[in-house]
């Protein structure tokens, strides 16, 4: 339902008309505004402010994401990806507030899973994730070993739940992460969030990536491998991937993707732990971490595991 500002009928809706009102450029405009529903940890609208030719995409910040998401490092990626031409135009209207402001993506649709099982799409996808991994350093480097142990120490301060096999998961996560470490860390600016939601498809047959929240200079194989992974792309699509990313298929790019597909999970189950704990979203991350613990063990499990081990 669409509202005029003033018209707020629930805590979430009067949050939002308080901080547009705290727009100068927007002040004592005519603004209405409606809510966007999928989001996991913020609240999402799109707003319209009569006598803009735009409409906006406006984030507010949910409970906790402090802990988590640094908005000026968020701001700064979110400025690079729209220069490169991969995302939308980011304001730093309320950026002091925590609050995301964007150009609304009009006559685009969410991506699924499905669509990145398309050759052509899948490699426009890559070439994004190339151009962005390819540019300059970002001001905040903050590896998935560092959001892994940084988790860690918010579930001890939250008293929350880790699973009954913690102690084995994070013996093998140092195991790879002494692995990875020992054969070099190849830091560039990275997304680090590959939900299918976060890819748009335009009308006119474009892709663009929104929301990078999570964004940091972290692992290039990271990026790929983790993207690869939530798209469920076969052994052989993955190859093509690294193959179009790096312009050929090596042993050792191969490796250093499945043991980032377990760090991956690994990370995002953590999350999803906290989340239970701070998040008045509704959403089952309980569901969301216990499937990225099945995975994760299951990559454990595999053969190859011990093979990506030994061959970095």
């Amino acid at each position: 339902m669409q509202r005029r500002i003033g018209e707020a009928d629930c805590p979430a809706e009067r949050q939002l008309e308080k901080m547009l009102s705290c727009v100068p450029a927007w002040h004592g405009r005519e603004m209405y505004y409606r809510p966007i529903f999928g989001g996991f940890s913020n609240s999402n609208w799109h707003v319209r402010v009569v006598g803009e030719q735009k409409t906006f995409f406006v984030k507010i910040p949910g409970p906790g994401t402090e802990k988590f998401i640094d908005r000026a490092a968020s701001l700064e990626a979110s400025r690079r990806a729209h220069a490169l031409g991969i995302g939308p135009q980011p304001y730093d209207y309320l950026h002091d507030r925590g609050v995301e402001i964007y150009d609304f993506m009009e006559r685009s649709r969410s991506c699924t899973r499905r669509d990145f099982h398309v050759p052509e799409f899948r490699n426009r996808t890559i070439e994004l994730y190339r151009a962005f991994n390819g540019s300059a350093s970002l001001g905040l480097t903050k590896t998935v070993f560092d959001m892994i142990e940084e988790h860690i120490e918010q579930l001890r301060d939250l008293n929350g739940v880790v699973s009954h096999d913690f102690p084995s998961l994070y013996k093998e996560y140092q195991t790879a992460r002494a692995a990875l470490e020992a054969s070099g860390l190849d830091i560039v600016p990275c997304y680090n969030d590959p939900a299918p939601a976060n890819f748009l498809i335009l009308d006119d047959g474009g892709i663009a990536i929104v929301d990078f929240e999570y964004a940091s200079n972290n692992d290039r194989c990271f990026d790929l491998a983790t993207w690869c992974v939530e798209m469920l792309l076969s052994d052989a699509q993955q190859d093509e991937a690294i193959e179009r990313y790096f312009g050929s298929v090596e042993k050792r790019t191969q490796s250093r993707m499945f043991l980032y597909r377990m760090l991956g999970d690994f990370k995002w189950s953590l999350w999803s732990m906290i989340q239970m704990r701070i998040s008045t979203i509704d959403f089952d991350f309980y569901k969301f971490g216990s499937w990225k613990l099945m995975r994760l063990r299951s990559t454990i499990r595999d053969s190859r595991w011990r093979q990506a081990l030994a061959s970095l």
